[in-house]
């Protein structure tokens, strides 16, 4: 549905719909960055925290999406975009330099049923509200939430390449799985970052 055909009950139906969708993403992460914590700090793991940081990006981006929905504007869309590409490019450089630290030194992280738990579930979640987003966002011809539904995207895709590392590490004893999900991490988030920053 092109959004030059939309009148003003079906704008505003997608508008919720769209709010909606970032409520439960907000409400999924702010729970995710405490379990992830948690896991990380109990089971040592770099791919663990990295994705616990993606979380709060995640956090961020929904808020400034959410903050743009309710008072659409030029100004508004360029900030948001800039605050998403800006908060993944920050994770990306702290968690290659935490691969990079654990990797040289030989970390060996411990397994974690929890995270790979948290992790597995998550993908699932992030699947489902992403392509609600960029649905809704197409729906909208809404650049801001399309974007943020590839952010989301981008987070299930983590969510499985972390729990691969988990389950590599607590499995097989392939501890460097641990850190080089971490480093999938960096991948996504300097990619993601710097489309948002140039959108």
């Amino acid at each position: 549905m092109a959004v030059s055909h939309l009148d003003s009950a079906q704008r505003s139906a997608l508008l919720r719909r769209g709010l909606t969708l970032e409520y439960l993403t907000l409400g999924w992460n702010v729970v995710g960055v405490i379990v992830l914590a948690i896991a990380a700090i109990r089971a040592g793991s770099v791919a663990l925290a990295g994705f616990g940081l993606d979380s709060l990006v995640e956090i961020g981006a929904s808020t400034v999406v959410v903050w743009q929905l309710t008072n659409s504007g030029g100004t508004r869309e360029r900030t948001a975009m800039h605050l998403i590409g800006g908060g993944f490019i920050a994770i990306a450089i702290y968690v290659a330099a935490q691969a990079a630290f654990i990797l040289a030194a030989g970390g060996r992280p411990a397994a974690s049923p929890a995270g790979m738990a948290w992790t597995a579930i998550t993908c699932a979640v992030m699947l489902a509200l992403a392509f609600g987003k960029m649905g809704t966002g197409a729906a909208l011809d809404h650049p801001v939430l399309k974007a943020e539904g590839r952010v989301t995207l981008v987070d299930a895709y983590l969510a499985c390449a972390v729990l691969l590392g988990l389950v590599l590490n607590a499995a097989l004893g392939l501890w460097w799985a641990d850190p080089l999900a971490g480093l999938v991490i960096v991948f996504y988030g300097l990619k993601e970052g710097w489309q948002a920053l140039h959108e």
